[in-house]
């Protein structure tokens, strides 16, 4: 009759179910020490919960605004790339190349203001 042999080292199939039974035992706080503590809002604390939590909807709306902008101009500078790349291959002028440009510069400026005027209701 054959006797499983007795050794003093954990298998490897069992190491990580009781690896994670030692981390789960262990107290949050051990985990949260080397954590940032939370910024406030742009316009400050505000003296209850929901001020606090509209000063930070108005953070999330300006960054929502910013990225608005930036998408804006990535498809001004892509419109004018292809434009530019079409003057190479006769299909465009300088002129077109230039009214490009300028439109999608005042749509950038409009857009920049519309956006502004928006977060200032707020």
């Amino acid at each position: 009759m054959n006797t499983p042999s007795t050794s003093r080292h954990i298998p490897s199939r069992i190491a990580p179910p009781l690896l994670s039974l030692a981390l789960v035992g262990l107290p949050p706080t051990v985990f949260a020490q080397g954590l940032p503590t939370m910024e406030d809002p742009s316009r400050g604390q505000g003296s209850g919960i929901l001020q606090t939590m509209q000063n930070y909807g108005y953070d999330i709306v300006l960054l929502i605004a910013l990225l608005v902008i930036a998408s804006m101009f990535i498809g001004v500078c892509y419109h004018a790339y292809t434009r530019y790349s079409e003057i190479h291959t006769g299909r465009a002028t300088w002129g077109q190349f230039g009214l490009t440009v300028a439109v999608g510069a005042l749509l950038l400026v409009v857009g920049i203001w519309l956006l502004t005027k928006a977060t200032g209701v707020l």
